[in-house]
């Protein structure tokens, strides 16, 4: 009865995992301390409580789908417990409390892996994520938080032959409290999230090529920084800076960004100054970190024929090099008025063509693997009303395959 009750508070209160929103319920522990106590079939009854979950806005459907889930895992658990030569019931000593480790690990992984294989298939039934849009790294660090987790569950039933049922509030208690802080610093994100939106509807509003353009730079970026093996915190900073890389536009005048036809040396001479425009904006923020770089630098061109400071190879940063692919792609497959988008395959054509001397190799390549794997779904943009951009590609800068026409004034 307590771990059923410990089972329904952890489940009705998930606990927060990143900054990104991800959460998972800590309830399993509950069933793991039940399979080590009690055997299989109670754990899968303790497992079948969450269709008495009081999660806000969890529909009856899926309460009920959650409680066969963690009825079948945890059924499953234990069944691995038993197998692999773990004795139920209460331990009373160290004695008898080591020889559970290993086949506690062996029911903490089944747990797991069925547990994911049952999402897995529901997201596919559903239609939410196929199997090449798995993101397996981050499957494996979700792992690791699940092991990490299910040690609580074989702690509680260490400590339950001294102090029962207060050994779920001995050691959850500490994890709530770890939850409530995690919960203040998710506030400052949303916060630090709601400035960076502000700032990319100011550019989107100003000029109207840059729609969705900024979101979709953004999620490229991130495929790249992952498929090289930058770290959660460089991939939140360069998540950041994909956003913010045309934010100078607002530094432009607005009549050049949406000017019809070839644009004058003194007019192109402003777009190319956006990116050091975009550096003066977001120079005040301090959370952005390496995202400056991104920002100032993504124009440059690794044969150091880009903007502003003509750096080129590896003197151009990372972060910049990484937003160069990415914002030429997304340039290429979204609709223009001049145009309608590019296929990906056609896009990629052009990315491994520039590799080398507009974009760095090793990006175009980490991209290229990330696109064949994931996919890529490139979003209809929202194309300028009638007469605002007739001859759009005459500034289309992010193009490689469009030369910008620029005329002298002599």
């Amino acid at each position: 009865m307590v771990l059923a009750l410990l089972f329904l508070v952890c489940e009705s209160v998930p606990t927060l995992l990143n900054i990104r929103e991800a959460a998972m319920s800590v309830s399993f522990s509950a069933v793991l301390a039940s399979v080590v106590l009690l055997g299989p079939t109670a754990a899968a009854i303790v497992g079948s409580v969450a269709v008495l979950s009081v999660r806000p806005g969890l529909p009856l459907v899926k309460r009920l789908y959650n409680g066969a889930q963690f009825a079948l895992c945890g059924y499953a658990a234990g069944v691995a417990f038993t197998e692999f030569g773990g004795s139920t019931g209460v331990p009373r000593d160290v004695e008898a409390f080591i020889p559970l480790i290993a086949p506690f690990a062996a029911a903490a992984v089944t747990y797991a892996l069925l547990n994911f294989a049952m999402m897995g298939l529901l997201l596919r039934l559903a239609g939410n994520v196929g199997a090449g849009q798995i993101r397996w790294r981050s499957m494996g660090q979700l792992f690791l938080s699940y092991m990490g987790y299910a040690t609580f569950g074989l702690l509680i039933a260490g400590l339950w032959s001294s102090v029962k049922s207060i050994a779920a509030v001995l050691v959850l208690l500490p994890l709530f409290i770890a939850r409530w802080a995690f919960g203040q610093y998710l506030a400052q994100q949303r916060a630090y999230d709601a400035t960076i939106a502000a700032l990319c509807q100011a550019v989107e509003t100003k000029d109207y090529y840059t729609r969705g353009h900024s979101e979709r730079v953004s999620k490229a970026s991130v495929m790249i920084a992952e498929e090289i093996g930058m770290g959660t915190e460089r991939v939140g900073a360069i998540r950041y800076a994909g956003m913010l890389h045309d934010v100078g536009k607002l530094g432009v005048p607005t009549k050049v960004l949406q000017k019809d036809g070839a644009l004058t040396e003194e007019e192109y001479a402003a777009i190319q100054l956006h990116p050091m425009r975009g550096l003066e904006i977001v120079r005040g923020i301090d959370f952005l970190d390496e995202a400056y770089a991104g920002i100032m630098h993504h124009h440059e061109r690794m044969d150091g024929r880009g903007y502003p400071m003509g750096l080129a190879g590896p003197e151009i940063p990372e972060f910049a090099r990484v937003i160069a692919v990415a914002d030429a792609f997304d340039s290429m497959t979204s609709d223009r008025s001049y145009r309608g988008a590019r296929p990906v395959e056609v896009a990629l054509d052009e990315l491994r063509k520039g590799a080398g001397t507009q974009f760095d190799p090793v990006m175009v390549n980490a991209f290229i693997k990330a696109v064949e794997r994931e996919g890529w779904r490139p979003t209809r943009s929202a194309l300028p009303p009638d007469g605002v951009a007739a001859e759009a590609a005459a500034k289309d800068h992010d193009d490689p395959t469009v030369p910008i026409q620029v005329v002298s004034e002599r």
